[in-house]
């Protein structure tokens, strides 16, 4: 065993270790409980909005996406934590030049090269450590941000949910027709829809096993192209179109919201158009289909 320097890098090693660890992260509030807890009351409030609330849905995606992130990067911390110190310890048992050796030159090149080799090896693990003890840092701070946004769209809409249930109170509730697995109220919705606008496309509705709407017999999308392609100038036309028409009539229908180019319009809440997250394509994006759900 070598005593100089190798016993020196292990106990640096560990310092720096030490010295890098993200302060105060026991101290804080568990961010999962708040999540959890969130989710919850996401769940109820969609429950009292008689559906599903897409703003309250992304600003959720949002926040479990980013907490995810947080997961990974303290697993990938954890493991590169583990590999810094099993390099000094490895490091330390194979032995090194200690001070004698590096007075008399008494070294051959291979040793040195070897020892070169290490040292940077200790310089990139560590850096490594670091970069990555940044990045839990701020996907810290990001997953918080977004938490404290939903517990806020959470708070503003149960301040709206006295004039939503008034809004809503004249449409029953309806189960699913037998037949077409559609409620009286979408299939009068559906047939009014394609009374007043051309349908060179398909219609798709039930959708069973689907969580959301479609699996509840509440929904339609009027399909403005085909393949997943975008619609052409006058398809989109048309989508707008019917769109505008969902809004004018949602009063007389029950209808409940629309997404439409990457927009949704909920009736409930009276916001007006808002954009949606990113959901990856265009069809998910819903630029080739208007969707219609009703209450």
């Amino acid at each position: 065993m070598q005593p100089g320097r190798w016993i020196g890098l292990a106990v640096v090693t560990t310092a720096l270790l030490g010295a890098l660890t993200v302060p105060g992260a026991e101290a804080k509030p568990d961010p999962q409980a708040k999540l959890r807890a969130l989710t919850k009351e996401a769940a109820e409030l969609s429950k009292a909005y008689r559906g599903e609330i897409i703003s309250l849905e992304d600003a959720q995606q949002a926040a479990e996406k980013a907490s995810k992130r947080v997961k990974k990067l303290k697993r990938d911390l954890r493991t590169a934590e583990r590999q810094v110190a099993e390099f000094a310890q490895t490091s330390y048992i194979n032995g090194g030049i200690d001070d004698s050796q590096l007075f008399t030159m008494r070294v051959d090149l291979g040793t040195v090269s070897t020892m070169a080799y290490l040292s940077s090896q200790k310089t990139e693990r560590l850096n490594h450590v670091k970069d990555l003890i940044a990045q839990q840092r701020k996907a810290s701070k990001d997953a918080d941000d977004e938490i404290d946004k939903l517990q806020a769209h959470i708070k503003e809409l149960k301040a709206k949910r006295r004039e939503v249930e008034r809004r809503m109170a004249k449409f029953g509730f309806q189960a699913p027709d037998a037949g077409s697995g559609l409620t009286p109220r979408m299939i009068t919705v559906r047939n009014a829809i394609m009374q007043e606008f051309p349908m060179p496309f398909s219609v798709g509705c039930l959708r069973p096993g689907d969580p959301g709407e479609h699996g509840k017999g509440r929904a339609c999308d009027f399909m403005m192209s085909s393949g997943g392609r975008m619609p052409e100038p006058d398809a989109k036309e048309r989508g707008d179109a019917l769109a505008q028409w969902c809004i004018a009539h949602a009063q007389q229908y029950g209808i409940m919201y629309i997404i439409w180019q990457q927009r949704f319009y909920d009736m409930r809440t009276g916001t007006g158009w808002r954009m949606m997250s990113d959901r990856g394509g265009i069809t998910a994006n819903h630029y080739d289909h208007v969707h219609v759900s009703v209450l």
